[in-house]
């Protein structure tokens, strides 16, 4: 199964999701979930950030590509930049919101894809270049 979703930014902040549904519900996530059919992995990143946060994107690069043997999963994220800072989450999120990177709440992050994700990205960011990262996720 493909798992699909982007790391949004607004104004150099990163957009997290207060997840609202097992599993890990209660802890934050970046704006994903699994691609449906007749969609492309980009339309299905594009959708489920609409539907988690109501947030407006202009998706960017494949960002990483994590597979998830365990789970028989592979996430894809995708950089994607925010036409504004305007949210309206839907039933899945609690609570959509922008963080600066001192502010990104790492102890409660849901998953270890989002996790080595936003660590790939602050890295990128700070070395002022950005790559696609692909790994494997025990």
């Amino acid at each position: 199964l493909n798992v699909v979703g982007t790391v949004p930014v607004f104004e150099g902040k990163v957009l997290l999701c207060l997840r609202n549904i097992e599993p890990r519900k209660g802890f934050w996530t970046l704006p994903a979930g699994f691609m449906e059919l007749g969609e492309t992995t980009g339309q299905g990143a594009v959708r489920e950030t609409v539907e988690e946060a109501g947030a407006r994107i202009v998706l960017g690069p494949l960002f990483t590509l994590l597979s998830v043997p365990h789970v028989g999963q592979v996430h894809l994220y995708y950089r994607a930049e925010m036409s504004s800072p305007a949210l309206d989450p839907g039933p899945e999120t609690i609570e959509a919101r922008l963080f600066d990177e001192a502010e990104i709440p790492w102890d409660a992050l849901a998953f270890k894809t989002v996790k080595v994700t936003l660590e790939h990205f602050c890295e990128d960011r700070r070395r002022g270049e950005f790559t696609v990262h692909c790994g494997d996720i025990a």
